[in-house]
């Protein structure tokens, strides 16, 4: 018999579930999933004996197990080393700001996309995740929130306010289960994370996109694109080839009527690959009339094969955007030093912040 992730059933799945039991009876294991975080059905102290045993012969809960933790000197960004119940390994990245604390999760056990300049898809991909398993990512993320804030006056504001789906894995190509995550982490009975604190990244899934369109939720849609002509972005993304730009923008432009939300674009700078004057035009071009902001962010050389472009040609790139009315902001790089930024982080293999 498989059992079944419960972690990954809202409120109504799991009273479905335990329809046999009183309506009560599946509130109280749905708190002490989302509320108080418990990885064992011994822990449920309110529910019989009998219950607790008939829920572990037919159900698990997803959880991480902490095997590395590493802290940057540079700016406190956390990256963890996870292993999953069948230990598969996943990372995942805490990052402080000034308005509370935000969570980079994985989605997939690897990842099959193939980015050039990207360290997860290093091996393909292993598995997906179940929704149960991104969301123990944020609890143990929480918990490591609570503990860096000890000082009561600091622990409430310093609570997960904000999840972005970008780690291992790309998450439109584990499309089930990464919808019904977000549904779990806002919801009012749980973590209650608004959907407008939840970003999703994905290369651009065209056919993906258009059915989340149709969800209508509120998160915000991170486009990496990386490249403004198909040319240079089949370089650097073989989605790139399946998906053209042009089906690639049609796609964004038919999100924006559906969800009112503006999509945020990510677009990595390699030096000479995609940097010049002429790129930052193409781009301009390719923007133009679409409800959008532009991450700009140096690339960060996980696979040896990129040069970061410089701090003054990166700023020359985002003012020539600025100047021609897109939203731009160069993204300062939390984490590098122990390989916790954008496009670094691994399935498996990463022991120290110097061996990738």
């Amino acid at each position: 018999m498989i059992k079944q992730d419960i972690l990954s059933l809202l409120p109504q799945e799991i009273e479905n579930e335990l329809k046999h039991h009183p309506a009560y009876r599946a509130k109280q294991v749905w708190g002490w999933l989302h509320k108080q975080h418990v990885t064992s059905f011994d822990e449920m102290l309110n529910l019989p004996k009998s219950m607790r045993e008939e829920l572990a012969s037919s159900y698990y809960i997803a959880a991480v197990k902490e095997e590395k933790k590493l802290v940057s000197a540079k700016d406190g960004t956390v990256k963890f080393l996870h292993s999953l119940t069948d230990g598969a390994l996943v990372e995942s990245v805490l990052m402080e700001y000034n308005h509370g604390n935000t969570v980079c999760i994985s989605t997939q056990v690897g990842c099959r996309m193939g980015c050039a300049f990207c360290a997860s898809a290093i091996g393909g991909l292993s598995r997906n995740l179940t929704a149960g398993e991104m969301c123990a990512q944020v609890y143990s993320a929480g918990q490591e929130s609570k503990d860096l804030c000890k000082s009561s006056a600091l622990q409430k504001s310093k609570r997960i306010g904000g999840v972005v789906l970008m780690g291992c894995g790309e998450p439109l190509d584990n499309y089930d289960a990464t919808l019904q995550f977000i549904k779990l982490i806002s919801h009012p009975d749980g973590l209650n994370i608004g959907q407008r604190h939840v970003t999703l990244s994905t290369c651009g899934l065209v056919p993906q996109i258009l059915k989340l369109a149709e969800e209508k939720l509120q998160i915000t849609l991170a486009i990496s694109l990386h490249a403004a002509t198909d040319d240079t972005r089949q370089k650097l993304m073989p989605v790139a080839k399946s998906y053209p730009l042009k089906e690639l923008m049609d796609a964004c432009r038919y999100y924006l009527k559906q969800t009112n939300r503006r999509i945020t674009f990510e677009y990595v700078l390699a030096k000479g690959d995609n940097d010049t004057t002429r790129h930052a035009n193409e781009l301009i071009k390719l923007l133009r009339g679409i409800n959008c902001h532009v991450n700009l962010i140096p690339v960060n050389n996980a696979r040896g094969e990129f040069t970061p472009t410089e701090k003054k040609e990166a700023a020359n790139f985002a003012a020539l955007l600025q100047k021609a009315g897109i939203q731009t902001t160069l993204r300062r790089s939390l984490g590098s030093d122990v390989n916790a930024a954008c496009g670094q982080l691994r399935a498996e293999g990463v022991i120290d912040d110097n061996n990738n």
